[in-house]
């Protein structure tokens, strides 16, 4: 996905206002498996998703509990970094050989003070963000893992090609053999 694209779906800018933004992007590649973002470390970026697809997760003692995923023309962000500049919780892996845009955070900073039009492109990003988080907690919260295994189909049925089953588990709050029970019963 290009970056006027992205930048479009988060929020529409008057032309010059986006044509300032872009000439700070730049385009960074990355193999399936590295690591773009370490749990406990500031990240001074904000990358959009050009083509691939990673996983943001949280590591405890016994295992790693995948709690989102991104795909073409999706931000990759770690909010606590961005918002307060302190390290985050959270690592993000890449699943596939990934091509990014990347955008340092305190350049997007200096933009908000220079230009409206770009101070509210970042409100509607950060509020997007909200929404997403917000979204997740309720589905945790009251939807069983049946019913977040359907909203996973319906809503992003092409993780189910492209992620491992193990990851797609941890997503939904359970083991793999109960995903397994899941989509046998769907069948």
């Amino acid at each position: 996905m290009e970056i006027d694209q992205i930048i479009n779906t988060i929020f529409p800018l008057p032309e010059l206002s986006k044509l300032n933004l872009i000439q700070h992007i730049s385009e960074v590649s990355y193999s399936k498996g590295f690591c773009l973002m370490k749990a406990n470390k500031i990240i001074p970026h904000i990358y959009f998703l050009k083509k691939g697809i990673v996983r943001a997760y949280a590591s405890t003692e016994n295992n790693d509990i995948t709690f989102w995923f991104g795909t073409e023309g999706e931000p990759v962000v770690s909010m606590k970094s961005y918002v307060d500049e302190k390290p985050g919780y959270e690592s993000i892996e890449l699943l596939e050989d990934c091509d990014f845009y990347v955008l340092e955070t305190e350049k997007l900073k200096t933009l908000f003070n220079e230009d409206i039009h770009i101070a509210n492109w970042g409100r509607k990003f950060a509020e997007r963000e909200l929404v997403k988080t917000e979204e997740l907690i309720i589905s945790r919260q009251y939807k069983t893992a049946l019913e977040r295994y359907k909203d996973l189909i319906k809503e992003k049925p092409y993780l189910l090609q492209r992620v491992q089953l193990g990851h797609i588990a941890s997503y939904l709050g359970i083991t793999q053999v109960s995903l397994s029970r899941i989509r046998s019963e769907i069948r």
